[in-house]
């Protein structure tokens, strides 16, 4: 990789200029383009595992025992065929570029602030994440609930446009942000432990085999990336439910809540469900998480190096 170099802002400019070199060698906005494909290619090749998740973390039906991962994937397949597991892949699409763009290119400039010279610097890597997810999620948080209402079993919605107009009818543009601050919530400490994880699991990784290191730099990419994806998404899934929740509620026979309150919320899923109810879709949630940020960190750092190469060339 590229020595570290400083970011230039000049004092009256409120935004980074775009083209000047951030460090890695890139420009900020290689940086954003670069996490928007690493966003598209992962959440499109995992989005039907996210389908099962939500369809089981939304809820079962009253007086009836919570469906299993196999059971909501031979229903889908049984009543809806495979296509029923890309229900929602649009809106997904229409969030998950813009969102990751603003997450990867928030991290790395934070990263760069924070570490002070330091890139083994743990904290500033846990940090980092944390102010990445604040901003991203304020991006993705209005898509990412039309498209988990379009997963939902016996969605009423035909598409993202008739979904997002019927909800702005219907609830008003609040119910687009009704689980912003539980998203953040969960997302700041999966951030925080994903990215530490990340970072330490590729140093150590790279320091096994130094000599290899370069050659083998995607195997190292996805490896640590699919640990750190595993340990983050089983330490949060019950803010991931209740996420899942607030973003479905009433619909398709899903329970409505007085508030926006995570405490509310929980409360409610433990009276229902017991303690249970909020670990409902651990199992499809770290299959999501392991090999979804292993594609998402290798495509990411494969499209940098390719952004590296060339920028030297020129």
């Amino acid at each position: 990789m590229a020595a570290d170099a400083p970011a230039k802002f000049g004092r009256p400019d409120l935004l980074p200029d775009l083209g000047v070199k951030q460090h890695d060698g890139l420009h900020f906005w290689q940086f954003m383009v670069a996490g928007s494909i690493a966003g598209l290619v992962e959440h499109t090749a995992m989005f039907p595992v996210d389908t099962l998740k939500t369809r089981m973390q939304a809820g079962s039906p009253p007086c009836q025992p919570p469906l299993g991962l196999r059971q909501v994937l031979r229903g889908i397949l049984a009543t809806e065929g495979p296509l029923g597991l890309y229900r929602g892949v649009g809106a997904m699409s229409l969030g998950a570029g813009p969102a990751h763009a603003v997450y990867f290119s928030v991290y790395e400039l934070s990263k760069e602030s924070l570490s002070r010279g330091n890139p083994n610097n743990p904290f500033a890597h846990a940090a980092s994440g944390v102010l990445a997810t604040v901003a991203s999620d304020a991006v993705f948080t209005p898509m990412d609930t039309v498209k988990q209402r379009l997963q939902l079993k016996s969605s009423p919605y035909k598409g993202v446009a008739d979904c997002v107009t019927r909800v702005l009818r219907g609830e008003g543009i609040r119910a687009f942000f009704a689980s912003y601050k539980t998203t953040v919530l969960m997302n700041a400490p999966y951030t925080a432990v994903h990215f530490a994880t990340y970072e330490a699991a590729k140093r150590g990784l790279m320091e096994i085999s130094p000599e290899s290191a370069s050659d083998e730099r995607v195997v190292v990419h996805a490896t640590a990336g699919a640990a750190a994806g595993a340990l983050a998404a089983a330490l949060t899934t019950p803010l991931d439910v209740v996420k899942t929740q607030l973003q479905c509620q009433g619909v398709c026979g899903c329970d409505r809540f007085s508030s926006s309150s995570t405490g509310e919320v929980i409360r409610a899923i433990i009276r229902r469900d017991g303690y249970a109810g909020l670990l409902r879709g651990w199992k499809p949630r770290m299959l999501f998480h392991a090999p979804a940020a292993a594609i998402c960190w290798s495509t990411y750092e494969a499209t940098k190096s390719f952004f590296q190469d060339l920028n030297d060339q020129k």
